[in-house]
């Protein structure tokens, strides 16, 4: 049974019993104060007949036509000794022949309480009355009215008091369903919201309550159901992101317990595990019988229980790769490994490193030359002309050789940084190309070169012109370089597809090695180094043409010419 119909049945129990009680109460009053004014009449008369005997005596013929002066029509009078035997009956002539009355309900009740009365029906005249009898001192006298539908009316309770307290106790049975209803309906609410709360259902929207105490506080309540879900599923959906973030990201991350036991790790954890411990490991547990982590678990044993957050880095060094370990003790006793493979960086420091000591290295010859000269023409100010002009025409041509070097370096730079920063353009590789037969156009004069194409307008690709630009560009420049004179190259768009161009750039000049092969496309490397300085050489032009056509999503090999000569193999993305 719901609270609204307990609360309703219990209220609706106290004011039926409460408007029952009073209905009761005044039916009776109404009953009595009826049948009580009929007896006041009643008794009215036996007071009269009681004075009128006392005046003439029992003079029952004079007594007769005193009762017919009476305004009650039918009214019967009887005179009864304290015996019981009539004495007188205005309705008989010969009351005397009357059976003893002493049984009669209505002497008896007056012998014991001095008046009595009753509605029966009469054996003497055979009709039924209302009697009121009254007990005197010799005599009792009992006054009698037919008991007829007038007096029936006379006596009957007026039901619309009864009729008033019914329709009261209807209106009242509404309003207390209404009232129950309403003050249960914030309760019923509150019900279903928490029933679907629990089960996981979808909640409403827009949950309306009573505009009162119980509603205000269910208010309250859903408010903070609802901002205690929203916290709950925002920090369900950063901990989705954080566990995502942790399976696909390259750095592995485990976190312990204080026993050494995995609370969690993700694939890459397990992976570099595997790796350092050389065992396919199904646990990431397996990482502290490594030995290269004896660093890292003598760290754990000595801050696992100092309640103090510690933090423990190193570089581990296996199979030619590197990893940086970094290690946190937190306050609770738990503890991360996070382990990173820093094999590029390491590498790229190493080439770093490496170009470093190259750069200087190619930067100090030339450096070092125009100072040599400058140094002799300021010591020697009497220094013959055409010798002034020998010194500063040398070092003109070194420094012409220094700026190259910085262009090739500044492009490389270049390159590294587009690698991140993409902007591309439609660009059409014949303009590009014929641009660069321009600008050498004297330099194959001098030396007899013969260039032939398949090139043609409409090979447009989505990329950087300037790169474009230094991929034909170098690739001319190696050729006039170091393959001799009376050359000819062969530039060739031997395929093409939807998505990228294929060519190749092969000359029928000098060639190279075969072990030099792999190594020329390396910043500053030299098949003669000796010839390429001499050449005006830096070592970085095919390193350059490599990274740019990396640079647009392309492939570049090297391989010798059959018959002499050395061909380049390269493909270029469309888009």
């Amino acid at each position: 049974m719901r609270l609204y119909q307990k609360l309703f049945l219990y209220f609706f129990l106290m004011i039926f019993i409460l408007m029952s009680a009073i209905t009761f109460v005044q039916y009776q009053r109404e009953k009595k104060f009826h049948s009580g004014q009929l007896d006041n009449q009643l008794e009215k008369y036996n007071h009269l007949i009681h004075n009128y005997i006392g005046d003439n005596g029992q003079n029952w013929e004079s007594l007769t036509d005193l009762t017919e002066l009476f305004p009650d029509s039918g009214l019967r009078v009887t005179i009864i000794d304290t015996l019981g035997n009539v004495l007188f009956d205005s309705s008989i002539k010969d009351a005397l022949q009357l059976e003893n009355h002493r049984a009669r309900p209505e002497f008896l009740q007056a012998r014991e309480s001095k008046t009595g009365k009753a509605i029966r029906h009469s054996t003497t005249t055979g009709k039924d009355y209302y009697y009121y009898a009254e007990k005197f001192r010799q005599y009792y006298i009992r006054s009698a009215l037919p008991y007829t539908v007038e007096l029936k009316s006379l006596l009957k309770v007026n039901m619309f008091f009864v009729y008033f307290m019914v329709i009261i106790l209807l209106l009242a049975v509404l309003a207390l369903y209404l009232i129950t209803k309403n003050f249960t309906k914030s309760i019923d609410r509150m019900r279903i919201f928490t029933e679907r709360a629990k089960n996981g259902e979808e909640l409403e929207a827009d949950l309306v309550f009573p505009k009162d105490e119980l509603g205000e506080i269910s208010n309250n309540m859903v408010m903070l159901y609802k901002q205690l879900a929203k916290t709950k599923d925002e920090v369900n959906n950063e901990r989705e992101k954080l566990i995502n973030h942790l399976h696909i990201s390259q750095e592995g991350l485990g976190i312990f317990s204080e026993d050494k036991k995995e609370i969690l790790a993700n694939p890459t954890f397990i992976q570099y595990a595997s790796f350092l411990s050389d065992k396919n490991e199904t646990t990431s547990e397996e990482i502290f019988k490594v030995p290269e982590f004896a660093e890292i678990n003598s760290f754990i044993d000595e801050n696992l229980l100092t309640k103090q957050m510690h933090r423990k880095r190193m570089t581990i060094e296996k199979d030619s790769r590197y990893f940086f370990v970094q290690c946190i003790v937190f306050q609770d006793n738990t503890f991360e490994i996070s382990i990173n493979d820093v094999t590029a960086q390491e590498r790229e420091n190493e080439l770093k490193r490496e170009i470093t000591q190259n750069v200087s290295h190619e930067l100090k010859t030339p450096v070092s030359t125009i100072m040599g000269y400058m140094e002799s023409i300021l010591d020697n100010p009497d220094l013959p002309r055409e010798r002034q002009s020998f010194f500063i025409e040398r070092s003109f041509q070194q420094a012409q050789r220094l700026s190259l070097r910085l262009q090739d370096i500044s492009t490389l730079n270049k390159l590294d940084e587009k690698q991140k920063v993409h902007e591309r353009e439609v660009i059409d590789l014949f303009t590009i190309f014929q641009d660069v037969l321009k600008d050498v156009a004297l330099e194959i004069e001098e030396k007899r070169f013969r260039i032939v194409h398949n090139l043609h307008i409409g090979m447009e690709i989505k990329g950087d012109t300037s790169l474009i630009y230094s991929i034909f560009r170098n690739l001319i420049d190696n050729a006039l370089s170091y393959a001799g004179e009376s050359v000819r190259i062969d530039v060739n768009c031997y395929r093409e597809d939807e998505r990228f161009f294929y060519f190749t750039f092969a000359d029928n000049g000098v060639g190279v090695n075969e072990e030099h092969l792999n190594r020329l496309f390396e910043r500053f490397y030299r098949v003669d180094k000796g010839r390429s300085r001499k050449m005006g050489g830096t070592g970085l032009g095919l390193a350059i043409v490599k990274n740019a056509v990396i640079y647009h999503k392309g492939t570049i090999t090297a391989k010798n010419t059959p018959g002499g000569g050395i061909t380049f193999v390269f493909s270029l993305k469309k888009y």
